[in-house]
């Protein structure tokens, strides 16, 4: 009887136990092709050359307030701020990582 119930109990952890290893293989995949990759360098010191250069990018739009400036990521530097230019303000957000990555400019609209 006994004999019987280690049987069945070890029969019925089977696909459990393959699930597992099936998930282990994967995760150690996952971290080999990130070591390969190797490690993104950190843009930080590239901060205020970021703020100038997306600054100059919404001048065009009128004088430039910045309002918050953050390392989204070790690659990634986010510039918010807003434009006027006396008949409309603006909001924008600057990414940059070596050089703009992207734009985006928003109106503000105005109080009634």
């Amino acid at each position: 009887m006994t004999r019987f119930l280690l049987c069945a109990l070890l029969a019925g952890s089977a696909p459990a136990l393959g699930g597992c290893v099936a998930s282990m293989a994967v995760s150690a995949a996952s971290m080999a092709a990130q070591g390969a990759r190797g490690t993104p360098q950190s843009n930080e010191h590239l901060r205020p050359g970021a703020v100038e250069a997306c600054r100059a990018q919404a001048a065009q739009y009128g004088t430039v307030k910045i309002i918050d400036v953050e390392q989204a990521r070790i690659n990634k530097i986010i510039v918010w701020g807003t434009t006027d230019d006396g008949k409309q303000r603006r909001s924008f957000e600057c990414d940059y990582g070596t050089k703009i990555a992207a734009f985006k400019l928003r109106v503000i609209p105005a109080r009634p």
